[in-house]
């Protein structure tokens, strides 16, 4: 649950799902699934981004994939990353428009 201080964003599916995702710029991979949950651990999830400032977006359809076939620790699955790549682009954009 840490390591959600770190993502770059956590998408969610409603109250139900939230999954955490981190990616490194300078990393040529996909983007990684820091931590994932249901219910009352979705539920602390999209706590802990919000004490620490981390952009929670939803998408029902990209976060339902992401928990049933995203693994902790590894990155996100091939059929999502156009999904999660604009995602993470408008985060990035906006981080950039605060600085």
């Amino acid at each position: 649950m840490q390591k959600i201080t770190r993502a770059d964003v956590v998408i969610t599916g409603s109250s139900k799902l939230a999954i955490a995702l981190k990616y490194d710029i300078g990393y040529s991979g996909a983007p990684v699934v820091l931590a994932k949950g249901a219910h009352l651990l979705a539920r602390h999830i999209k706590k802990q981004a919000t004490e620490h400032n981390v952009p929670i977006h939803e998408d029902k359809s990209v976060a339902h994939f992401l928990y049933k076939h995203g693994k902790v620790g590894q990155e996100i699955p091939n059929e999502l990353f156009q999904a999660v790549a604009e995602v993470l682009a408008y985060v990035f954009q906006l981080r950039h428009r605060q600085n």
